[in-house]
């Protein structure tokens, strides 16, 4: 087995399309029920709120409460779809399954595998992104253009999360330590991202925290796309997501390293 310390950046350009490969057939074997489970929850908040809630609150910013809603749970799918599959997938593939120590054991180094397993998740960050919005899009909220548009975006979340995810991976000692990133980072980030209700109703300090968190640009990437309303601040926004999605893979890089030559 190469030496780890020597393998923690990818070879190539290329190499790590082997790895995100041979994740998209082992899923291709379970495809439905993955999509059925990446859509459901996102699905049901988008009903049960955005028309039962909905009926309360009225019009948010000048649209229905349900057009507002769906750029939140298309952002939110893709927050959920990367991080679980990271923290779940990926987790089993290095630890219980060992199919990382059978790839170290070929000419991939860690980090074509942590590039393979990076793009495998904000693929199914995509995946689960653009199937709300199409959802949404057939009940009349949104356009199919406006999905498109929202491809991009919704793959810089998937590798912002992913990358996240990754660093939560390469320190946790079993699976019973991802609840706690589960309700106490991505469920309150949620409720401060503008997912559910407009940012401004937030007390300065929480607006202030909100700009921080990588959700709540993708919502402001997302929703504008689905409401057909000019994006502002498009750079800041993508530069945003990037710089997590770079510093915290090069992190888990360095996190995953560690935990390897152990």
């Amino acid at each position: 087995m190469k030496t780890i310390s020597k393998a923690a950046l990818p070879s190539d350009a290329l190499s790590w399309i082997s790895v995100w490969r041979r994740n998209y057939l082992a899923w291709r074997k379970a495809a439905a029920a993955s999509l059925l489970g990446n859509l459901a929850d996102p699905l049901t908040n988008l009903l049960g709120l955005g028309f039962g809630l909905g009926l309360i609150v009225g019009n948010v910013d000048g649209h229905s409460y349900v057009d507002f809603l769906v750029g939140g749970m298309v952002a939110t799918s893709a927050m959920t779809a990367a991080s679980f599959e990271t923290l779940y997938g990926t987790f089993a593939r290095m630890h219980s399954q060992r199919t990382w120590d059978a790839m170290m054991c070929t000419p991939l180094t860690l980090g074509d595998i942590l590039l393979g397993e990076l793009v495998w998740a904000a693929s199914k960050a995509t995946l689960a992104g653009t199937g709300i919005a199409l959802v949404a899009t057939g009940l009349g909220y949104g356009t199919l253009l406006s999905t498109f548009y929202c491809f991009p975006a919704l793959a810089l979340t998937g590798l912002a999360f992913a990358s996240a995810a990754l660093v939560v991976v390469a320190i946790a000692p079993s699976y019973d330590y991802f609840v706690f990133y589960q309700t106490l980072i991505l469920t309150p980030m949620v409720f401060l991202s503008g997912a559910v209700f407009p940012i401004a109703h937030l007390p300065p300090a929480l607006q202030l925290a909100a700009a921080a968190l990588p959700l709540e640009h993708s919502i402001a990437l997302i929703r504008p796309a689905m409401l057909g309303r000019p994006l502002d601040s498009i750079g800041a926004h993508v530069v945003i997501l990037f710089a997590y999605a770079v510093l915290l893979f090069l992190l888990s890089a360095k996190l995953f390293r560690r935990r390897l030559s152990r």
